[in-house]
């Protein structure tokens, strides 16, 4: 038989809300890694946080399909750290990466474009502070510059030179040599070579600015004029960020610097002209046709010949073909390695090269070697970004922060104990009690968030907890006020509970579903650390009715019934009761004297 309205089994209520507790903790010690501890963010655990600007070639906006495919990638790097509770989300056109914990530095390369690219060299480097040589032959097609006269040290992880395997960087002492140019593949712009092509006109729908800066570097850098080449190289200034990072049209020679800004190059084009592939199918004396989507895997290893670190390369099946027909007709020779436009290393190829394996070395410190690594194996984006921020947070200061988050939130906890035992006493006690029983299932809650779709806790979600202890407060004392109206009316303890009740929830409903609107709509157009503050506010708002409905009122429920707990000087309610009855005397007397009257 159903008990009459407003009357419940307290019991039953306590009993459903010791089950949730012991299911929720059963699954946290029970699943995982066997921790009982909920992520953290990097703002409470230090950790690095970059945001990626996304650009294009002419400065368009990006389209969804590529800031999604570039997010997927992105992620994929990530994963590739190895580090748990990094994430990457879109903020409008921007990527935000953010990976926790000590080893987190890796996360400012992981925009990188890696467009990776085999160019053979022309002529020789030169200092980036150095001005070239101007000249005005042009060698013939296919010849290449005389090797330098010392020669370069073996590269890193290299054989020795018989074995035909890459070597080290051109030296730099013969930087004062005239550089020759890569062969003219089309007809030369009639310009004259002082003054560079004129640049296209943007569409009206990009980034003027941008679609400027990119044009005109490939009008310069890029040209098939040599004469713009020389200028080109002269005008380079290797201290300046590059607007060709990873636009560099992979059929045009370049003109570019080395990824440490020490020394400028002139490169050949990686495919021949689209007008000549046919012609030249079989030439690879200019062009290796050599790019990151021949490689199969990239790994990073000590060098086995000297100090330092080379990445190692294993070509695909393709790739090791066209790898050994380049290092063939190109003996003596010397070949970039360029990611996104930036000369990695610059190796002599001693003999031809077979077994589609290579190796990239650059004067790598470890860390420098896996970030290379895990970028060329993952795969290039389909975007170019710029870092628009990066920061990095140390633990220790991640750990003040966390303390005092826990210190704004007890002090917010102790003011509300305190106020609740000096205005209700008993009924204080209910309320500190169910505050506590809440945050012991908000503490599994988190762990289990974190494990199931990698929430992880910051500053601004702990701000929402402690918003969300007035919240919860707030519908206790909705319920207390309730019931002492209801003893002012002259009821006692025991019958004012169930009418009590039944005029509070719906008011306790209506202010929890307004705050848990608000806290949706505020999580669905926020960005960043917001959306964690509207997280947990959204979740303490559910946990409160659960709480509010399986503990205090079954609780109160309980305090009434008993004789003990129910005495109106340890219960709180003896000044609600006199203040009934003065008002009741006063009511009744002035009643008297009016009909006396």
């Amino acid at each position: 038989m159903a008990p009459p309205a407003g009357q419940i089994r307290p019991a039953k209520y306590l009993a459903s809300f010791v089950l949730i507790v012991v299911a929720l903790y059963a699954l946290v010690f029970l699943t995982g890694n066997g921790s009982a501890k909920p992520k953290l963010g990097i703002d409470l655990q230090g950790g690095t946080l970059v945001t990626l600007t996304a650009r294009q070639e002419d400065g368009a906006q990006p389209s969804e399909e590529a800031l999604n495919r570039a997010r997927d990638l992105i992620e994929v790097r990530v994963n590739g750290l190895g580090v748990s509770g990094a994430e990457v989300v879109r903020d409008g056109n921007n990527l935000v990466i953010t990976v926790p914990g000590a080893d987190s530095e890796g996360a400012k390369g992981l925009g990188q474009t890696a467009r990776l690219a085999f160019r053979k060299v022309i002529g020789q480097p030169v200092p980036a502070g150095a001005v070239p040589q101007t000249q005005t032959s042009t060698p013939p097609s296919g010849s290449a510059s005389t090797p330098p006269s010392t020669p370069p040290s073996q590269s890193a992880g290299s054989p020795p030179p018989s074995s035909g395997a890459p070597q080290g960087r051109p030296a730099p002492n013969l930087a004062a040599q005239p550089s020759s140019t890569p062969p003219s593949n089309s007809t030369a712009p009639s310009s004259n070579a002082s003054t560079p092509p004129s640049t296209p006109s943007a569409p009206s729908n990009i980034d003027p600015k941008v679609a400027k800066e990119i044009q005109e570097a490939k009008a310069l850098r890029q040209a098939t004029d040599p004469q713009i080449l020389q200028q080109a190289a002269l005008m380079l200034d290797c201290s300046q960020p590059d607007p060709l990072r990873g636009n560099d049209d992979l059929d045009k020679p370049l003109v570019t610097c080395d990824e440490k800004g020490e020394f400028k190059y002139t490169l050949a084009p990686v495919n021949p002209p689209k007008e000549d592939t046919e012609t030249k199918a079989d030439d690879y004396t200019n062009y290796s046709r050599l790019t990151g989507e021949d490689i199969s895997n990239a790994a990073a290893n000590n060098n086995p010949n000297g100090t330092g670190y080379v990445v190692n390369l294993d070509f695909k099946s393709e790739g090791g073909t066209k790898w050994g027909a380049f290092t063939a007709a190109n003996v003596q020779q010397a070949v970039a390695v360029v990611l996104d436009g930036e000369v990695m290393s610059a190796p002599t190829i001693q003999s031809a090269i077979s077994g589609g394996s290579t190796e990239i070395s650059g004067k790598f410190t470890l860390k420098e070697a896996q970030n290379l690594a895990n970028t060329l194996k993952y795969g290039a984006l389909p975007l170019s970004f710029d870092s628009s921020e990066a920061q990095t947070i140390s633990p220790t200061l991640g750990l003040q922060s966390l303390k005092a988050g826990l210190i704004a939130g007890g002090i917010g906890l102790a003011l509300v104990f305190v106020y609740c035992l000096f205005y209700y006493r008993l009924l204080g006690i209910l309320t500190i009690l169910s505050l506590v029983l809440s945050a012991v299932v908000i503490y599994a809650v988190l762990v289990l968030l974190g494990r199931l779709i990698g929430f992880t806790l910051d500053l601004a979600g702990i701000a929402g907890f402690i918003v969300a202890i007035g919240i919860t407060a707030d519908s206790f004392i909705v319920f207390f006020e309730r019931l002492k109206d209801e003893v002012r009316e002259g009821r006692t303890f025991r019958s004012a509970v169930p009418r009590a009740w039944i005029r509070s929830r719906r008011t306790i409903l209506s202010a929890d579903a307004v705050s848990f609107i608000a806290a949706a709509v505020l999580y669905i157009i926020a960005v960043g650390q917001v959306k964690g503050f509207a997280f947990t506010l959204g979740m303490s708002t559910v946990l409160d009715l659960v709480v509010v409905f399986l503990v205090t009122h079954p609780l109160v429920v309980i305090a009434s019934k008993s004789k003990f707990l129910s005495n109106s000087s340890l219960s709180g309610l003896g000044g609600a009761a006199r203040e009934g009855a003065s008002h009741r005397a006063t009511s009744t007397g002035k009643t008297t004297a009016v009909k006396e009257a």
